[in-house]
């Protein structure tokens, strides 16, 4: 098994952290794109889905319960 090798962690010193002139205003930093939409999707068909998997999950049970106690 190969040897891990660590990184080196570069400290900043003052000739590299950038004036208060040269700062980016909090516009430039934001993304291009709107954010204004609200992501609602519509998950109705998946809860049918899970109830009628439920029912029928449910019933196979008591079936089984049912035929335990009849072929005993």
């Amino acid at each position: 098994m190969s040897k891990k090798n660590k990184r080196q962690v570069r400290k900043t010193t003052a000739s590299t952290v950038p004036s208060a002139s040269a700062s980016v205003s909090a516009a430039e930093i934001t993304p291009a794109r709107s954010i204004d939409r609200d992501f609602n999707p519509d998950y109705s068909y998946v809860k049918k889905d899970l109830k009628r998997i439920a029912t029928l999950a449910g019933t196979f049970f008591a079936i089984l319960i049912i035929l335990s106690f009849i072929l005993n």
